[in-house]
Order: structure tokens, then sequence, then C-alpha cells
């Protein structure tokens, strides 16, 4: 696990080393990997208030990561985490509870697949981020693996144009891009401060907010079931994941691991709930994932080269 150490100077972001960087990503994808579901739960849920799906998401996610610090750390160290994240965990927090909350209001409007898919320009506003406040150089291979995913968005929301896709919709999916991404380069810059209690203190805005202006928190026993499917593993366990990986991997890097949630999401909704996508959207969706793969391919490369010894 991520030790605790003072923060880092605001100027640069840590050289990672390779063993970190390896950890770093598996740990991202895993992330993306449990955030990926979240369309699927949320389609099986008979809840008609957003804000009632809102308050019980973050409530069971507060209580996972709650009680995974306390696993971790023990109850003086939960503490001394919280009283030390300072205004960058304070920042995290404000952006993985604008997500969360965008995430299930934007369900109302607008397909699993369109809002999952708009996340993928999350890389590109990272490296951007990046650059701009880290200092980060993000090298061509990068780049091109960024524009082959913006190329991917661009074939899925071209069904705008036929006024199939909610303006609202596509708006709050644009939204959790930005602020997936300025979480994303706020946990780089301040990589010696553990973020977990930053993700819990946002879900823990995420139930005050949603319990506030939820109709009525009572649900059924099958719904319960499911909330807390949503909120536990789904939204906590890929927090938890996503705020220990982010620290050891470049911020550009990070976004685009990431953008395996997009391209696993409509999957899942398509094997479970029948939803199929849409031809463009299952195009959009192979451009990301081969450009995905295609850049962890050439990393994987990049390091074993690396890490050959020099001939005498």
């Amino acid at each position: 696990m991520d030790q605790l150490a003072a923060p880092l100077p605001h100027s640069a972001a840590p050289a990672p080393d390779r063993s970190d960087m390896r950890q770093g990503a598996l740990l991202v994808f895993g992330a993306a990997l449990a955030w990926s579901f979240g369309g699927a739960i949320a389609r099986g849920l008979t809840v008609s208030d957003s804000w009632t799906v809102i308050a019980w998401r973050s409530f069971f996610a507060a209580v996972f990561l709650l009680g995974f610090m306390l696993w971790r750390d023990g109850p003086a160290g939960t503490l001394r985490l919280f009283r030390t994240m300072g205004l960058a965990g304070l920042g995290v927090a404000l952006c993985f509870a604008t997500a969360s909350i965008s995430f299930v209001v934007a369900l109302g409007y607008t397909t699993v697949a369109n809002i999952l898919l708009m996340q993928a320009g999350v890389p590109l506003i990272a490296a951007l981020l990046g650059v701009v406040f880290l200092g980060e150089a993000v090298d061509r291979v990068t780049w091109a693996a960024i524009l082959a995913v913006i190329a991917g968005i661009a074939v899925m929301v071209s069904d705008s144009f036929a006024a199939n896709v909610s303006f609202i919709g596509d708006g709050l999916a644009l939204l959790i891009a930005v602020v997936f991404a300025a979480a994303t380069v706020i946990t780089r810059r301040h990589a010696g401060v553990r973020m977990t209690p930053a993700v819990c203190l946002g879900v823990i805005i995420g139930t005050v907010v949603g319990a506030v202006l939820s109709s009525g928190l009572m649900v059924s026993a099958r719904d319960f079931g499911l909330l807390f499917l949503f909120g536990a593993f789904n939204l906590g366990l890929g927090m938890a994941l996503f705020a220990t990986g982010a620290r050891l991997i470049p911020s550009a890097l990070a976004a685009l691991i990431s953008t395996m949630e997009p391209v696993l999401g409509p999957v899942w909704v398509w094997l479970i709930h029948a939803e199929v996508p849409a031809p463009r959207t299952l195009v959009g969706g192979g451009v990301v994932f081969l450009a995905l793969v295609a850049h962890i391919l050439w990393q994987w490369r990049r390091s074993r080269r690396t890490a050959l010894p020099l001939p005498n």
C-alpha cells in the first residue's frame, strides 16, 4: 500500500520506477473494471428517484471506504489521514462527489454507452492539465493514442446530430470527464498524500446531497441489494483502487487506462440487459480499445528495453 509521506513540491510530479508503474497501472485497471459495471447495475434498479439512488450508493461507498481505512490504518491512522489530506484532498473530494452524482443523474437522460464513451475524453483533458500544472512530458505515442480515443468519441457522438442523444445527458457526461481529469492530476501532483480519505469525503458529500434532495429513502429488498453493489463494489472499491494507483503513474497514462471503463461498460449492459449498442457505439468503442491496447503494448516493450543490461 501507499506510504504516508510529505507532499511533493507543486512544481513537479515524481518520476516513478518500473515496479511502481506496473503496480499503478494494474490498480487503475482494476478501478476501471469495477466502475465498468455501474451501468449494468443501474439498469437493474426500479427506483425512479435519482437522488434516492445517489444517497444509498454514496452511503454504501462511504461505509466501504471507511471500513477499508480502519482495517488498513486503524482508528488513529484513519483520523490522521483525514486531518492531513489538506486542500488537495478537499479538491479531490469535490471532484469525485460531482462525478458520482452526475453519473446517476445522466442515466435518466441518455444511454449508458453514451455516458461512458463520452468519458473517453478524460485522457486528453488529463494530459493537457498534466502538461500545464505538472510539467509532465507527453510522448508522441501517448498523444497518438489520445487522439485515437477522441476519434472514437467522435464516431459515438455523431448520433447526436440525429437528436438521439440528450444534450443534458451529454453535458453531464462531459462534466464527469472534466472533474475526473482534474482529480487525476491533483492525485498525481500530491502523490505523497493518500487520497482514500478524500474520496471517502466525496461520497459522504454525495450521501448528504442525495438524502436532502430525495423524495424518500424507502426501497425494495432487491433494490437495496443492488444499491449495495452499486455503492460498495462499483463506486467504493473503484475509488479505493484508483486513488491508490493514480499517484504512481503519469496523469495521461492513468486517464488512458481508465478508458477501459467506457469500453467494457456497454458490454456488460449488452450481456445482462440486452441493451444493444448502436453500430457507431461499437465502432467508436473498438477504436478506443485498440488505441489503449496498442499504447499498453508499446509501454511494455519500452520498459523491457530499458530494463535490458547494457553490453560490456
